[in-house]
């Protein structure tokens, strides 16, 4: 009787001391919490650059957020949008507050209408029959209001809790922007007959009209006004470049660049804390031509960034191993891939060493992309001890089953019967250099301005030899020409179909990338990389890897069977890999419980067996 008593007391005891645990962890956890953010772009984590943008605001920043709430899909997305802005409180420390508005009352919907909101009908699924949908309208978008100015992002759906982020931040930075009168001052070089940052070549032309949608430049405008482009006519040589600018970009041009004209760049980026983009390479189409034939000619840029180390040579790269292949029906009917290897397929490949990264995402313009359409590029050849002080890198390469064409005339659309000619071998398609540049001519007088021999301060330069980068390249060649607009009256000039129908799916896979790659780029130039991890939270979450397993390695000597060997080694790795996964949560979970409960009869058993009445 004392043993049951003593047992008793010891197991209420231990029974109030778990309770009282239970009890404290909980209130603990009420008012404190962590989350661990494992996700690869940090989804449910506010990037540093985002924090640090709040929390050095010059004044206090009100946030109001309009949500309507009900289904399971709004009550989820107001859940998500209430957890960052919380984060954002957080991180702003004083300098950031928000508030929720759900607004039922008459007084409240006229405050939303006020604020710039819009209302909008939301559609959900009834509770009663599958064929049927219910109807309702309400607000759900963000004010803001920072000192005299004010701002909106007026609506927001329940579907784009991807990249929220994103342009919440790019909301606040632009308000900010406006209220201390400050822009993001980027120059693009004109007068040189160039591809224009304004050209409207993204998507193909809606029937009947000239030109394709939206530019580069009005897309970059629209979204993100806190940056302002200014053309830069350099006038033969005979003007200096803005010095209040940030940077300066360089895309493919039309007319040779004189020697007084690089000079000028030069002497621009000697002055420090400055950077220029050149995106250019010696691959030269002419717009709205289906052939899509291509001519040879650096333009004398060559004689620039040779001076910086960075050689530019007269030829166009064709990639075999990782090219745009496009889905052509023959006149059988079936289906085969068109190869266009003159429009190379840049992918990151987390097996490859610095050496042979065909795709350097850790690099600010293409930071956490995972692949990025080339649009016929040119070899690079950085010579590092050119510039002894600064960081050279290569941030894009082709596969080792590139070719070169140094034809005066290169066929650059896809064709069935293009066959590589050639050696094969990787070769350099992007090139970054940070750090104090040597100047390309040894300083010395330019226009009677005395040019230093390197930067006054730290500067940035970033060579991508694709030449129409900021194009689709599709939609270039296969629009139609831009109407005078005495003749936009009788009716515009129709493209080629065939290449407008690719251009679409062109668009669908690079064209967003290749406008944050440009936003990233403009930022690096401004010295603003932190808000780089922001933009990355347009992207949605990459699929499961495996570390442990590499993607094969494409060789100069492979030909077409031994990739797909390759290719059926990897996938049979990867199948039995799954496969181990897939039993092991199957049955190892059962197994390990099972385990558990045997041992613990079998403890007891022998407990039982060891006691004496003694």
């Amino acid at each position: 009787m004392e043993r049951k008593r003593k047992a008793k007391a010891q197991t209420g005891a231990y029974l109030t001391i778990i309770a009282a645990i239970l009890v404290v962890a909980n209130f603990i956890s009420y008012s404190v919490h962590k989350r661990f953010d494992l996700t690869k772009n940090e989804r449910f984590t506010l990037s540093k650059g985002s924090a640090h943008l709040v929390a050095s605001l010059p004044k206090e920043l009100q946030v109001d957020v309009y949500v309507m709430r009900g289904s399971p899909k709004h009550e989820a997305f107001v859940q998500d949008l209430v957890d960052l802005m919380n984060e954002y409180e957080r991180a702003g420390a004083g300098k950031m507050h928000y508030t929720v508005v759900e607004p039922k009352t008459e007084e409240q919907r006229t405050a939303a209408r006020e604020a710039g909101l819009q209302e909008v009908a939301f559609a959900e699924g009834s509770e009663t029959s599958s064929d049927q949908a219910m109807v309702s309208k309400g607000f759900m978008g963000i004010s803001f209001k920072y000192g005299s100015e004010k701002d909106q992002i007026p609506a927001l759906s329940p579907d784009m809790s991807q990249g929220l982020e994103f342009w919440v931040t790019n909301k606040i930075r632009e308000i900010r922007d406006k209220a201390e009168g400050s822009k993001l001052k980027i120059g693009v070089v004109s007068g040189k007959d160039e591809i224009k940052l304004s050209d409207a070549c993204l998507v193909a032309a809606p029937p009947g009209r000239g030109g394709g949608g939206p530019s580069m430049k009005a897309l970059l405008e629209q979204y993100f006004n806190f940056y302002q482009f200014e053309d830069v006519d350099l006038q033969n040589g005979e003007a200096e470049i803005n010095k209040e600018l940030a940077g300066v970009i360089l895309t493919q041009p039309g007319k040779d660049y004189t020697e007084k004209e690089l000079k000028r760049i030069d002497q621009f980026l000697m002055l420090g804390n400055k950077a220029v983009t050149v995106i250019a390479g010696a691959v030269n189409l002419k717009a709205a031509d289906a052939t899509m034939k291509a001519s040879l000619n650096t333009h004398g840029l060559e004689k620039l960034l040779d001076g910086y180390g960075i050689e530019m040579k007269k030829e166009a790269i064709l990639d075999w191993g990782r090219s745009v292949a496009i889905p052509m029906q023959t006149q059988t009917g079936r289906v085969v891939a068109m190869p266009a290897p003159g429009i190379v397929q840049a992918q990151h490949d987390g097996s490859l060493d610095d050496q042979e990264q065909l795709l350097d995402n850790s690099f600010a313009a293409f930071f956490r992309l995972d692949e990025i359409g080339m649009p016929f590029p040119s070899t690079l050849v950085p010579h590092k001890e050119k510039q002894p002080e600064a960081q050279m890198k290569v941030v894009a390469r082709s596969t080792p089953r590139s070719t070169i064409d140094a034809s005066d005339s290169v066929d650059m659309k896809y064709s069935a019967e293009m066959r590589p000619k050639g050696e094969y071998g990787q070769r350099a398609m992007a090139v970054a250099l940070e750090g104090t540049i040597k100047s390309a001519f040894g300083g010395g007088d330019v226009g009677g301005a005395n040019v230093p021999g390197q930067s006054k301060d730290k500067s940035r330069l970033l060579v991508i030899s694709a030449s129409q980068f900021t194009c689709n390249p599709f939609a270039r060649s296969g629009n139609p020409p831009a109407m005078p607009p005495q003749m936009a009256m009788m009716g515009g000039m129709g493209g080629d179909e065939e290449l407008q129908m690719i251009s679409g799916m062109y668009a669908q896979k690079y064209v967003t990338y290749a406008i944050l790659a440009l936003k990233n780029t403009l930022d690096w130039m401004g010295g603003d990389p932190d808000l780089l991890a922001t933009s990355a939270k347009l992207l949605g979450e990459s699929n499961l890897t495996y570390g442990d397993i590499k993607k094969p390695k494409q060789e100069a000597g492979d030909d077409e069977q031994a990739l797909i060997k390759k290719s059926e080694e990897y996938k049979g790795e990867r199948k039995r890999v799954q496969g181990m996964v897939q039993w092991s949560l199957t049955l190892v979970a059962p197994m390990v419980f099972a385990a558990f409960g045997i041992f613990r009869w079998r403890r007891r058993e022998s407990a039982r067996d060891n006691i004496s009445l003694d």
